[in-house]
């Protein structure tokens, strides 16, 4: 048998414990960081994280990182150069996160096997970058979308190949022209007028030649004030009205609104205490009206609710059932031709008509007030000549409103 000698033995010991302690030592190996090589890319993408408040939340915020892994898989498949960064209310201030992190798997690498593993990585990669913007501590209050849109198509402006931009936000801007916090999120005028306000202080961003998608709107963090489904539809028509979506686009350009539903997750603390935010109420403090004609739903100088209205009220109870911490409140009127001495007495009966209907569909916070003769026609019905009727005053005057308030 041969044997090893002595000192022979003991330096191979030595230089085997060398590597094993070496290897414990030293730092894993950095995955991503092939995506650091420069190469010569066809397009770029900036990805844009909204770090405001109504998107982080108290403890638990939006998880834009594991939720958009289709929209990163899209992007590498392009194997674009991709940007992350994140913004708030300053508009001239994006937090960069990474510039220009190469998605490009194909290039150097001929093996099928090891092409899936860097777009595997590619993508494991872009997700760790959008989680560490999204847990990035803004440098100023609130959230200026219209102006991350603007940075964003900038800083893509020497792109000769696709240029791309997505942008993760709730849409719940709190500055600039786009400021909601006292819109009333009901319909298209109040759109149109945002539009051309925002045209007219010249804060519109120039996208043309930009493929633009939007991710996340409507959805602020759990904690924070949520919309209904009315007023998400209506932040994706003004979005999508802003970013140029509702005119025909030049060629090269879009505008999408990414129906992905975006996760929740408990976000680490910054060390620097983030900026106070204004929030979005949804203008909670406007209630939403059915003004309902008396003819619809009672015979005259009858306090009984037709059977026929009770498809209508049951409407009215499931927007009010469906509308988080609201409540109800019921004004009965009455047209002039009765006894004035009865108006009052037949007002209020009507309104605890209709308050012991919703409250029998389910509604639980009812209040019921008479309110008499009405003091005007706030909705009045217009003849082929514009001018009201009799008729079409009385019908006006004998309603019923019901205000859905949210609180």
């Amino acid at each position: 048998m041969n044997r090893v000698p002595p000192l022979a033995a003991a330096l191979g010991l030595t230089l085997l414990a060398g590597l094993l302690g070496a290897c414990g030592d030293s730092p894993r190996l950095d995955a991503c960081a092939w995506m650091k090589e420069p190469v010569e890319a066809a397009g770029r993408t900036v990805v844009l994280v909204d770090d405001s408040a109504s998107v982080r939340g108290r403890s638990t915020g939006r998880d834009y990182a594991h939720s958009i892994g289709a929209l990163l898989t899209k992007v590498v498949a392009r194997k674009d150069l991709v940007s992350v960064g994140g913004f708030s209310g300053d508009p001239a201030q994006i937090t960069w996160i990474a510039k220009d992190r190469s998605a490009d798997w194909a290039t150097h690498n001929d093996n099928a096997i090891n092409r899936e593993k860097r777009k595997q990585q590619a993508v494991g990669c872009l997700t760790g970058l959008v989680g560490k913007a999204a847990s990035t501590a803004p440098h100023s209050g609130g959230s200026n979308v219209l102006a991350a849109l603007t940075a964003g198509a900038s800083s893509l402006e020497e792109t000769s190949g696709r240029r791309s931009l997505l942008v993760l936000t709730d849409g719940l801007s709190t500055t600039g022209c786009a400021d909601l916090r006292s819109a009333g999120f009901r319909d298209t005028s109040e759109i149109n007028a945002i539009a051309r306000v925002c045209a007219a202080r010249d804060e519109t961003p120039a996208l043309t030649g930009v493929h633009v998608t939007l991710a996340g709107l409507g959805q602020p963090a759990a904690d924070q004030p949520a919309p209904t489904a009315a007023q998400r539809t209506w932040l994706t028509t003004l979005w999508r009205t802003l970013c140029g979506a509702t005119h025909r686009a030049a060629p090269g350009t879009s505008c999408t609104v990414a129906r992905t539903a975006i996760g929740t997750a408990a976000h680490r603390v910054a060390r620097t205490k983030p900026p106070h935010d204004p929030v979005v109420r949804y203008a909670d403090d406007r209630p939403e009206t059915y003004q309902l004609p008396g003819a619809a739903l009672f015979d005259t100088n009858s306090s009984a609710v037709r059977a026929s209205a009770l498809p209508l009220l049951n409407d009215v109870a499931v927007r009010a059932r469906t509308t988080p911490g609201s409540r109800v409140t019921v004004s009965g009127y009455v047209d002039p031709r009765g006894r004035p001495d009865n108006n009052r007495q037949l007002s209020q009966a009507r309104a605890d008509a209709v308050q012991k209907v919703l409250t029998g569909l389910g509604v639980t916070r009812v209040t019921a007030h008479g309110r008499g003769l009405p003091t005007g026609c706030p909705k009045p019905a217009r003849t082929a000549a514009g001018r009201m009727t009799a008729e079409d005053r009385l019908q006006c005057d004998r309603r019923v409103d019901i205000d859905i308030i949210r609180k």
